[in-house]
């Protein structure tokens, strides 16, 4: 490689490692050891209607107390993060005859509305510097 070709693929990766920030979540208010904690970063609308894939997601074991999730190395940007307590192991969040959850489910900024949040509705800013928010279970 050229000396000129090792600086320009240096300076890049100065460049992209420079973007990238940490999120960490704090789900709170858990109420029940019982199943698994799911939870997903989106970073568009059609991340958060289910068009694409999250950017980051993690499972654990649900543990009857505030988790705090670690997403690090996500490039600076505009994200939704949704979070539910799989109680009984499913792999989804049920719901009653009428559609509302019947597990516990949390999105962030904790949007208070009586229909699906909107992506617009959870969107976090998250700079280089990085970022920790809080979502509560309900």
């Amino acid at each position: 490689m050229s000396p000129i070709a090792k600086s320009l693929f240096l300076a890049a990766l100065a460049c992209t490692g420079a973007q990238a920030a940490d999120l960490d979540v704090t789900v709170a208010d858990v109420r029940s050891a019982r199943g698994a904690l799911m939870i997903a970063v989106v970073d568009s609308a059609a991340g958060w209607d289910g068009g694409a894939k999250p950017v980051a997601a993690a499972t654990r074991k649900a543990n009857g107390a505030a988790e705090t999730f670690h997403f690090p190395n996500l490039p600076a940007g505009t994200y939704a993060v949704r979070v539910m307590q799989d109680e009984n192991d499913n792999g989804k969040l049920d719901t009653n005859f009428m559609g509302m959850p019947t597990e516990p489910y949390g999105i962030s900024n904790d949007p208070q509305v009586m229909r699906r949040p909107t992506f617009d509705e959870a969107k976090v800013e998250l700079g280089a510097a990085g970022r920790a928010i809080t979502i509560h279970l309900r």
